[in-house]
């Protein structure tokens, strides 16, 4: 059932979760869950998990706090080492983001990730963790992280929620993905148990240029893809965008239109925009309008590089905004921009 030869371009999927499964937490970015202030919000972020059915369990560093972590990249490679290795874990899940899993990297094993293959979850800074193990040949997962969504203090989002119980306890293709009834772009606050996050209204997708159905295989993350070192076996390459719907969102604090705008037109002159057959753009800005963004991004795609016809809506619930889908990396999905619907054809696990 599982495809092992990379050349075919066909990444390993991980085997489903199921009640009283293990899943592990992990620190490959920051450390802060480990901080005495922060305590509080992992051990919430765990009973939720708990609610689910899995069992959880804290990789050997992961709570060894900031200064540590920061200290010792050494340290969380071996924490993401040990969770692929340790037969009784079915599933590992990032505390949280950061800057600084790049650090990691030399102390990796691909051997490791595609001889153990399991799911493996989250978002922002993660992505470069995301993006090793697709060299290795594994799909992974652009989803929850712990503290960030799992354990919200007013509530794990039902929509997020929801997502991730489809994503990882079935083996159907995971369907539709419909816009959240509501959003939120509020920062989190890990040390204030009483914290409410503001949410809005959600208004829906929204096409930014395109018309047609299209297909093809998922792959993306943030802005940070055209900040990697060159030399890095993870570096972007043509084939990683290659009929790909390339799924894109970043930081309120760095987006703007003109980021947005030198960010895809860095993916056209590497000749990556030239390889994708459609972009999901996710949820930016709560209280600003994204038509600004969507003309640069017109300028740029298909004013500069001529690709009028390339399906692009606005609007996906994914990444640094609240609540998220889970999305598969490597996992067939399709975008209809007439009818401005996204459907994830596959499943992202196995049975």
């Amino acid at each position: 059932m599982r495809n092992t030869d990379k050349n075919l371009g066909r990444l390993i999927k991980p085997n489903m979760l199921a009640r009283g499964d293990t899943i592990a937490v992990i620190s490959p970015s920051w450390g802060c869950a480990g901080a005495p202030r922060v305590r509080w919000q992992y051990r919430l972020g765990v009973q939720r998990l708990e609610e689910l059915g899995l069992n959880v369990v804290a990789a050997p560093n992961a709570l060894r706090g900031t200064k540590y972590l920061h200290d010792n990249p050494q340290a969380r490679a071996e924490d993401f080492l040990w969770a692929f290795e340790n037969n009784a874990v079915k599933a590992i899940i990032a505390n949280i983001g950061g800057s600084d899993s790049v650090r990691l990297l030399p102390f990796l094993s691909a051997k490791t990730v595609c001889e153990n293959p399991k799911i493996f979850c989250g978002y922002s800074d993660v992505m470069t963790l995301h993006l090793y193990c697709r060299r290795a040949g594994l799909s992974t997962f652009y989803g929850d992280n712990l503290l960030t969504t799992v354990a919200e203090a007013q509530g794990w989002h039902e929509y997020s929620r929801a997502s991730f119980k489809k994503t990882f306890f079935s083996d159907k293709p995971i369907g539709g993905i419909l816009p959240s009834k509501d959003w939120s772009y509020e920062p989190n606050n890990h040390t204030n148990p009483n914290y409410v996050r503001g949410y809005i209204p959600n208004g829906g997708y929204m096409l930014v240029q395109g018309s047609g159905r299209i297909r093809g295989a998922l792959f993306g993350g943030h802005g940070a893809l055209c900040e990697y070192d060159e030399d890095l076996e993870i570096f972007p390459r043509k084939e990683d965008f290659k009929d790909s719907i390339f799924f894109f969102e970043d930081i309120p604090e760095v987006m703007s239109p003109d980021y947005i705008a030198d960010f895809f037109d860095w993916l056209g002159k590497r000749g990556l925009l030239q390889q994708i057959n459609g972009i999901v753009i996710g949820k930016m800005r709560s209280k600003e309008s994204f038509e600004p963004y969507a003309e640069r991004v017109r300028e740029v795609v298909s004013g500069k590089y001529g690709l009028t016809d390339m399906p692009i809506i606005y609007g996906l619930n994914f990444g640094h905004a609240s609540p998220i889908c889970v999305l598969p990396y490597g996992a067939e999905a399709e975008l209809d921009a007439d009818k401005l619907r996204f459907t994830i054809s596959e499943s992202g696990v196995v049975s």
